[in-house]
């Protein structure tokens, strides 16, 4: 299989992203411990890539003749022909079970959350997709799994910190959702796929939109709230949050696909900036 192949198989980017603030949050556990695991660091982002490729790998599967409804999606290795299904299936129980093994191995409530992850992610939210909106809900919650991992893998506890770490992905994916599906509408469409809140690009599914990114504002300073992050992550979450709340008010303005574009783009830049700012404020408070 050539490597173009593979990274679209398992989504690479969004496989990117999910490792990223998990091994973020990992580091933010280890500094509660007292110290940093870097072996134990390389192993979550071992078994988080093998894991989260997996579930995509599964998606892929169940959606293969959706996908090749959708343009941004036909060319994919299955819904291609360039792989079948029988082969997408050993591919991602071999990662799914390597990559619990090596997460299991830090510890159990790691392995368990790791698989839990997969199976919502798979098996609820994927079906759920073409039935409901509701599916966001759903998939916001596997979607916010990755940060609680990494924070349990290095300490092995789901306290306050845990869960504003869950908390602030959660909420951040409905407005990153939204811009999303709001873009793609009319692809998703063609696979039958309902993911805005209204099932339209309307004011409805502006204003759900917009309503979830005033009630990221406040999420986001729960960390300086609850004093594990000082001013400075409390600042740059306030400015990013209010930034973001801006360009999703845009789009409730003029309901138009650019807009939703901005706060698409917008999102991606928004979770990592937060996340890395609560790590380096929080070590700088440990210290």
């Amino acid at each position: 299989m050539i490597w173009s192949d593979f990274s679209k198989l398992i989504k690479l980017r969004l496989t990117f992203l999910v490792v990223f603030s998990a091994s973020i949050s990992f580091l933010i556990g280890s500094k509660v411990n007292g110290h940093i695991d870097w072996m134990n660091w390389l192993k979550l982002i071992g078994g988080g890539f093998l894991v989260t490729a997996a579930a995509n790998c599964f998606n892929e599967i169940i959606e293969k003749d959706l996908d090749k409804l959708m343009k941004r999606t036909m060319d994919r290795p299955m819904p291609s022909g360039r792989m079948t299904n029988g082969q997408g299936l050993v591919i991602g129980l071999f990662m799914g079970i390597a990559g619990t093994i090596l997460l299991g191995g830090l510890n159990l409530t790691a392995g368990y959350l790791s698989v839990f992850s997969v199976l919502l992610y798979a098996f609820a939210y994927t079906p759920l997709k073409r039935k409901s909106p509701i599916a966001v809900f759903v998939g916001a919650i596997p979607g916010a799994l990755p940060p609680l991992i990494g924070y349990v893998a290095a300490h092995p506890q789901i306290d306050n910190i845990a869960l504003i770490l869950f908390g602030i992905q959660f909420v951040w994916q409905f407005p990153h959702f939204w811009a999303i599906a709001w873009v793609l509408d009319d692809d998703y469409k063609l696979a039958g796929f309902r993911l805005l809140p209204s099932g339209k690009r309307n004011l409805t599914s502006a204003i759900f939109t917009f309503a979830s990114t005033i009630i990221l504002l406040p999420v986001s300073l729960l960390p300086t709230y609850y004093g594990y992050g000082g001013y400075y992550v409390g600042a740059i979450s306030l400015i990013c949050s209010l930034v973001f709340l801006y360009l999703a008010f845009k789009l409730l303005k003029d309901l138009e696909i650019p807009s939703a574009k901005k706060l698409m783009y917008g999102s991606f830049f928004y979770l990592p900036i937060v996340q890395l700012m609560f790590l380096f404020d929080f070590i700088g408070k440990v210290k």
